[in-house]
């Protein structure tokens, strides 16, 4: 599809996923949202140099917001994203603190 940098946006950082690379070698990814599993993991295989076993995948649907401005009360719309959870191979792991004191 595309290069792996503009497959993979960023890490999921939360709690819930936090415990989940603690117990089962399971991390997620933001990715461009037209990615396929196999995209997905020859990216995350090439970046980080790791064996991934497992890749699920969904959409999450962005969140409707509203403002107040000026001009009263606006509504909007957050965007569309994908979601990809990956299982690494036991004993591999990604490191994103490294680096950082």
């Amino acid at each position: 599809m595309k290069m792996q940098y503009s497959i993979i946006r960023k890490p999921i950082l939360t709690e819930k996923i936090l415990k989940l690379q603690e117990t089962s070698g399971e991390y997620a990814f933001e990715v461009h949202p037209q990615a396929t599993k196999i995209d997905i993991k020859r990216a995350i295989e090439s970046k980080f140099d790791v064996i991934v076993e497992n890749v699920r995948t969904m959409n999450v649907k962005g969140k409707t917001k509203q403002m107040n401005t000026r001009r009263g009360l606006t509504k909007g719309r957050r965007p569309n994203w994908r979601k990809a959870i990956v299982r690494l191979r036991e004993g591999d792991s990604i490191d994103f603190f490294e680096g950082t004191t």
